[in-house]
């Protein structure tokens, strides 16, 4: 194991790596079952990523992507449900990388303890390489090129008709607020997780999330039917995506790492987006005390609305769901972070970040200070752009 290997700590610092990285060896051997790839001539780079092991490597036909993964987080079938997605984004006009395959065929191959996945490198640059989820867009013209390229996403997958996800670690789906009954549904997805189901912690932490959440679920619950189950990505960032240059200017041009997807909806995807992006929330985890402190982007958020907008309109219900969905998406991330910590790491400490930390705190933030800073104005959103479509 390389030990100056860092990756992305819950707080936002470098810290160790949970999984080792790959080694040349291992490539090597790797890559002999995906001859389109090339031979592996080096290690280009490794990436900060805490829940995989991955790299960019050269090899004799140019450059591809290397993940390795858990088999316990993600076996072939979990990786191929990710790939059957990704290769229907790219048949419908998506900007999405090559899914590289096996000479059988497979895009996923197992081996011992870990899962494979190897990819074309996506046309652009990837410019925010060393960047985390929940730290800002560098510019509104990218907040508004990332509203754009989620728009493209969901128009490509609105004829992708396969069935939601089995219960795995670490993905974002839509269930326990998708529902009228949010408690039945929250034992339901406990259930299917028998980790997360036995752990008192989490079980005490979910009730007083329930409880803070549910002004939210009763605004978003007469709105629930107007919101079409989609296939979304569920993860969309500033670095999962790739750009055209450097410059403040650039335009997205490929989205990767499909890991969290799943058949949920189209709001529910963009309050995703906004979630990761215009909040940033590594200040309430240095300071849990400190929610008016926490900066909200909310320039990025218009340009990043008005990017989608321009080519995916929403309905007025799309429009009004919005505000609630953004108080309520990081529910199921948050437990599906904490079943991963449980179930894969054995990590109690890490599970209570995910459930206290992340379920709890941040829905206590949405009942107080968030509600002003973002919730609100997500509301008058609604109003003003009403004012817009009766103009247009």
């Amino acid at each position: 194991m390389n030990e100056t290997a860092k990756t992305h700590g819950l707080d936002g610092t470098l810290v160790g790596p949970d999984w080792p990285p790959l080694t040349f060896d291992e490539i090597r051997d790797l890559l002999e079952h995906f001859p389109v790839a090339g031979e592996l001539m080096a290690i280009a780079s490794a990436s900060p990523r805490p829940f995989s092991a991955a790299s960019v490597v050269e090899t004799r036909l140019g450059r591809v992507f290397v993940k390795r993964h858990a088999r316990s987080v993600r076996d072939a079938e979990g990786l191929m449900e990710e790939h059957r997605f990704m290769d229907h984004l790219r048949a419908n006009g998506a900007g999405v990388p090559r899914v590289l395959a096996t000479s059988s065929g497979n895009t996923a191959i197992e081996i011992r303890d870990w899962t494979y996945e190897v990819h074309a490198i996506p046309e652009g640059v990837d410019l925010y390489e060393d960047a985390i989820s929940w730290t800002p867009f560098r510019s509104v013209d990218h907040a508004r090129a990332t509203g754009e390229m989620l728009a493209r996403l969901h128009v490509a997958a609105a004829s992708y008709k396969a069935a939601a996800r089995k219960p795995r670690p670490l993905v974002s789906s839509f269930t326990i607020f998708a529902s009228n009954d949010p408690a039945r549904m929250l034992e339901q997805y406990l259930a299917a997780r028998t980790q997360l189901d036995q752990d008192l912690s989490t079980r005490r932490e979910c009730k007083e999330a329930l409880a803070l959440l549910a002004p939210f679920h009763n605004e978003l619950k007469p709105l629930l039917p107007f919101l079409p189950a989609l296939w979304t990505h569920n993860d969309l960032h500033a670095s999962n995506l790739f750009w055209s240059d450097a410059s403040l200017q650039s335009r997205a041009t490929s989205v990767i790492d499909f890991g969290l997807s799943d058949r949920t909806n189209a709001i529910y995807d963009l309050a995703q987006a906004i979630e990761r992006s215009i909040v940033e929330w590594l200040v309430l985890m240095r300071d849990p005390e400190g929610g008016e402190a926490v900066p909200v982007h909310l320039e990025h958020l218009w340009a990043l609305l008005a990017g989608y907008e321009r080519i995916r309109p929403l309905t007025h219900a799309e429009a009004a769901a919005l505000a609630p969905m953004v108080a309520l998406g990081h529910a199921e991330f948050a437990l599906t972070e904490a079943h991963y910590f449980l179930a894969a790491l054995h990590s109690t400490e890490k599970a209570r970040v995910a459930t206290r930390d992340y379920l709890v705190k941040h829905a206590q933030w949405f009942r107080g200070p968030g509600k002003q800073k973002l919730i609100d104005p997500l509301r008058r959103w609604v109003e003003t752009r009403e004012h817009q479509v009766v103009r247009a």
